[in-house]
């Protein structure tokens, strides 16, 4: 499954993407503004799809919407490096990168974009029986 990205600057996103994830660019068209009608950027395994918004289109980015109902996830061999490189591109923290009691180093930064990225290594296999007795210590249950 691939992840269809809807920006307000598309061409903006796309180098964004580059530099704060590692991307690597795949396949681009633009309209003959020069605006970014398709991109593909490659985070790790997966192909991210970006389009930038049009005025007169069925969708819209998280910026014209007011935020976003989506998380993208993804899991990295380095979740501090990647939310490291992240911040250094101008991605803001909304929950600080930390070992959860699930048995991932886990955080959230949301881009310029107004999307949300969930950034995961794992690091330990915990049972369920585990997990359940580490969430309840966690959420005083």
């Amino acid at each position: 499954m691939s992840v269809h990205l809807t920006v307000s600057d598309g061409n903006a996103a796309l180098e964004f993407y580059k530099k704060a994830f590692g991307g690597k660019e795949g396949g681009i068209m633009r309209g003959p503004d020069g605006s970014l009608m398709h991109g593909e950027v490659k985070i790790g395994d997966s192909t991210v799809m970006i389009a930038q918004e049009m005025p007169t289109g069925p969708t819209k980015s998280p910026t014209s919407l007011g935020g976003s109902p989506c998380v993208v996830s993804v899991y990295v061999n380095d979740a501090d490096q990647f939310f490291i490189q992240a911040a250094q591109s101008g991605a803001r923290v909304t929950m600080p990168l930390e070992d959860q009691f699930w048995g991932d180093r886990y955080g959230q930064r949301v881009d310029p974009f107004g999307h949300t990225w969930a950034v995961a290594t794992h690091v330990e296999d915990i049972s369920p029986r585990e997990i359940a007795k580490r969430m309840k210590a966690m959420f005083g249950g």
